[in-house]
């Protein structure tokens, strides 16, 4: 976990090598603590599946100031005292099938499996956000059943309408606004990702957990 140049203006902390939910907590508890302890000159933290990356303001704050602070703070990963964020559950009422959920007869067949197993199957589970990234809103979710994971389409589609609940590999999620993607389409739910007229345009949060309800 040795902290790295990125750039001229930011710096890669390294916590782990895969998608792990362990791993991507203290990712989360790392962020919280130099966002809440952050000096001047620090921009913003980005958290991923098993990385953080600070990025900073040269003109304040020199590159090896910037790693020096970090390294300082890096031991709040084994503290026991440390405070993570609180986190919520929200359940999401899926459609499956139908308009938006055209993938979900090969997904089934992909699986070799009926699609109501599908369903059954992807809405067990109780996901936790891993991060949140691609577009606004964009929550990676994990980790989708062993049984369901599906490549992603060789060619993306231009365009995925908002609210469209899709899987990739080991993961799943709901597409927060109009975009261009590549996973595999399975349900459509109501409810906004992303809503910039909302006091808190964001539904999800790293370390929320979600569940899928069949919506009949």
């Amino acid at each position: 976990m040795q902290p790295v140049p990125l750039s001229d203006t930011s710096i890669l902390i390294p916590i782990g090598s895969s998608i792990d939910f362990e791993v991507n907590r203290r990712v989360h508890m790392l962020a919280a603590a130099l966002t809440n302890d952050s000096p001047l000159g620090i921009v913003e933290t980005v958290p991923a599946y098993a990385s953080l990356v600070v990025h900073y303001d040269p003109l304040l704050l020199t590159q090896p100031q910037a790693l020096d602070w970090i390294n300082t703070r890096i031991d709040v990963l084994y503290s026991a005292a440390t405070e993570h964020r609180p986190t919520k559950q929200i359940d999401i009422p899926v459609r499956y099938g139908a308009e938006y959920g055209q993938d979900l007869e090969f997904v089934a067949r992909h699986c070799q499996m009926g699609v109501e197993d599908v369903i059954r199957l992807h809405s067990q589970v109780i996901y936790t956000v891993y991060m949140i990234g691609f577009t606004p809103g964009f929550a990676y979710l994990g980790r989708l059943p062993d049984a369901l994971m599906t490549p992603r389409l060789e060619t993306p589609r231009a365009i995925v309408r908002a609210g469209t609940v899709a899987i990739a590999g080991s993961q799943t999620a709901v597409y927060p606004v109009d975009s261009p993607g590549g996973w595999r389409l399975i349900g459509h739910t109501q409810l906004a990702p992303f809503d910039p007229r909302r006091d808190h345009p964001f539904l999800f949060a790293p370390g929320d957990t979600i569940r899928f309800v069949p919506d009949a």
